[in-house]
């Protein structure tokens, strides 16, 4: 269920900021959404999966926390990520 090296490493190119940037606050939240997106998805054909459940609202408040943060620091970069992942629209 967690992402593949492949499919972290070409989120982790599109969201980083310069080239050694692995942990910026758009990175974790780019990572978060796919993995929640994923869960999304598992949540369709397994509706009663309630550990996963949480674990689900847990990223989701992890990524809520970390957008607060990016809005109060940087709007511009905010406005671009949120656009880019279709979140908050």
């Amino acid at each position: 269920m967690a992402l593949t090296s492949n499919k972290k490493k070409t989120i982790i190119d599109t969201a980083k900021m310069h080239d050694k940037d692995t942990g910026s606050s758009s990175v974790q939240i780019s990572l978060l959404t796919e993995r929640i997106n994923q869960l999304t998805e598992h949540f369709k054909g397994h509706k009663k999966d309630h550990h996963s459940r949480r674990g689900l609202l847990m990223m989701v408040s992890q990524r809520k926390k970390l957008l607060q943060y990016l809005k109060k620091r940087n709007l511009d970069i905010y406005n671009e990520l949120t656009k880019k992942l279709k979140i908050r629209t």
